[in-house]
């Protein structure tokens, strides 16, 4: 392969690399502000320069300087090429850019949002002066309100243009622009428009500094006390990977992350923002059983074992059991589920839960005429065209995985209607339903068939609801930034994930009320089977943990058709980050 050396670093690539490419790939680090592999590469920011020795072919390949210093996000490798970014020209002009970024630029880092992941504080301290030699008065841009949801500081901003590339090559919406000249150039809003599209937050994570803030986030919480765990998107079927910050149990914004066969660098807003059910006002968190008519609150033990009698009784009596599995399950939960479906019958009727849709998929960047407006500057795979970036309109995230889990145990899945059905004509006599949706989300007609005299229903899930003074018992559920688990995305990709926060106190994850139904329910026939004669002294197992791997070992067990589980399922990065550059000093 050919080769290139980078400050003293030998360094294999690929035709077609940038020196910049090929560095980040060699963990060589390279100050750079205006390049992102996901838009179109500009060189205007001017710091990444650098030193450039070449061989020569009218000298016989001698090894020659370049007489200007070059940008390398924008050069491509060659073969024998010398490469010094920390060379005296190249650290001169590094000192020369940020003292010239600087110039009007106001010393808000105890203020800003940005402060702890701001490239211009990072590269200032490692490439800038020490003291600043400007004297005059700095030139004070205004403050705008771009968007729903997000807030330009103007005089933050470094003129690096990633946002106003990515509305125009990304989302085609073409919302931001710059206008003036010198240091009156800003970015603005083009006339008549506002930073509204369904991706406009991704500008956010693009800017280097602290000039596009998320009015969700600003002044929550400083990043240095944030851990960011890896996870997938929990509210629609795009699968997309996220960074999950949070910190003291608490989630405080949701983040994109990379994967080039996925979500590229992008989330929609809907994602970005859709977790907000998981600390509302609305959540359930304390078990309730029915008594003389009322919801009372209970113990979660009593909860289980009320539960488990009233489901038991029904099926003794001859009636069947019916099992509703929300989209919103992982599908280790959707298994352990149907496995104590089937150990209190085992002709327990399986239904998937509402799958909600809202309008179409749409592709980004727009097509027109079956072409792309734009082209993405990168694809997943060499010699491939660039993918878009989709946004499902599935509003689920793992309706696929649960209908897999259905099918590999041997059952066929029956959609809403069909489990209504079921409800009403054929002799059902309890139901247990999760849900997990983060709104409401039960039909009229699910609604009038529980409401039947007789019917005993269990109820697992996150918010209060109409279908609360429906039950006889309701479990508090955990969401899915409080559990573990898989989902399988609209392309049919299984991705795992790891619990972020623990649940509030009073939920549990699905996978776990399972279990502990599973347990109770051979607790009840043990002492039944002693009742009637059997040995004495037996103990029943008590309700294991939830693990979602094993789980997914105990799945590949079961079922061929479910070893998919172990074979193909991606698995998350295993490191939770704290979101801090910043080393601890002992004063």
């Amino acid at each position: 392969m050919p080769t290139i050396t980078i400050n003293g670093v030998a360094c294999e690539f690929t035709p077609g690399q940038t020196v910049l490419q090929v560095a980040t790939a060699n963990g060589i680090d390279i100050p750079h502000y205006c390049y992102h592999e996901g838009l179109s590469i500009v060189a205007s920011c001017r710091i990444c320069l650098a030193e450039v020795w070449a061989p020569n072919p009218r000298n016989d390949n001698a090894l020659e300087p370049i007489p200007k210093l070059l940008p390398t996000c924008q050069i491509q490798a060659q073969d024998g090429q010398h490469v010094y970014t920390d060379s005296p020209r190249a650290t001169a002009n590094q000192k020369a850019v940020m003292e010239y970024l600087l110039v009007n630029h106001p010393l808000d880092c105890p203020v800003c949002d940005q402060a702890g992941e701001c490239k211009l504080q990072d590269y200032s301290y490692e490439h800038g002066r020490g003291v600043s030699r400007f004297e005059e008065t700095k030139v004070k841009q205004p403050k705008k309100d771009v968007g729903p949801n997000v807030l330009l500081y103007s005089d933050r901003c470094i003129m690096c243009t990633r946002c106003v590339r990515f509305t125009r090559e990304v989302t085609g919406t073409n919302e931001l622009i710059v206008q003036g000249r010198g240091n009156k150039e800003q970015i603005d809003l083009f006339p008549g428009k506002a930073l509204d599209n369904p991706l406009a937050s991704n500008v956010i994570d693009l800017c280097p500094v602290g000039a596009l803030l998320d009015k969700d986030f600003l002044f929550k919480k400083r990043v240095w006390d944030l851990t960011s765990s890896p996870s997938v998107d929990g509210i629609t079927s795009s699968g997309d990977n996220l960074w999950i910050d949070h910190a003291d149990g608490r989630v405080y914004r949701v983040r994109p992350r990379t994967n080039l066969e996925v979500n590229l660098w992008w989330i929609t807003d809907e994602v970005r923002y859709g977790w907000k059910h998981v600390h509302s006002e609305d959540r359930l968190a304390t078990p309730k059983r029915r008594q003389h008519g009322a919801r009372v609150e209970t113990e979660w033990p009593r909860a289980i074992a009320e539960a488990v009698r009233g489901v038991r009784r029904a099926v003794d009596e001859g009636r069947r059991l019916a099992v509703l599995l929300s989209p919103m399950l992982t599908s280790e939960e959707a298994f352990l589920l149907a496995e104590t479906a089937r150990a209190f019958d085992p002709d327990a009727i399986l239904g998937l839960g509402p799958v909600p849709t809202v309008g179409e998929d749409r592709a980004f960047p727009p097509s027109r005429d079956g072409e792309p407006v734009h082209q993405s500057p990168r694809s997943p795979s060499p010699g491939q065209p660039p993918r878009p970036f989709i946004m499902r309109a599935e509003k689920c995230p793992n309706a696929r995985g649960v209908r897999r889990v259905i099918e590999g145990i041997g059952a066929t899945p029956l959609d809403v209607v069909g489990f209504v059905t079921a409800i009403k004509d054929h002799g059902v006599g309890a139901v247990i339903l999760t849900g997990n949706y983060p709104s409401a989300w039960s039909t009229p007609d699910l609604r009038g068939a529980l409401a039947r005299e007789g019917l005993f229903v269990v109820l697992a899930d996150t918010l209060d609801s109409p279908l609360v003074e429906l039950t006889d018992v309701v479990l508090p559920a955990a969401t899915w930034v409080e559990k573990a688990g898989t989902f399988e995305n609209a392309e049919g990709r299984l991705q795992s994930f790891e619990a972020a926060i623990r649940p509030v106190a009073g939920a549990r994850a699905e996978g776990q009320i399972a279990l502990d139904l599973h347990a109770e329910l051979e607790q009840e026939r043990a002492k039944a089977d002693g009742a009637g004669g059997s040995p004495a002294g037996v103990t029943p197992k008590p309700a294991r943990l939830y693990d979602a791997a094993a789980t997914r070992r105990r799945m590949a067990e079961a079922s061929d058709a479910l070893r998919v589980f172990i074979t193909h399922t991606h698995q998350p990065p295993a490191q939770h980050l704290r979101q801090t550059d910043m080393p601890v000093v002992e004063v």
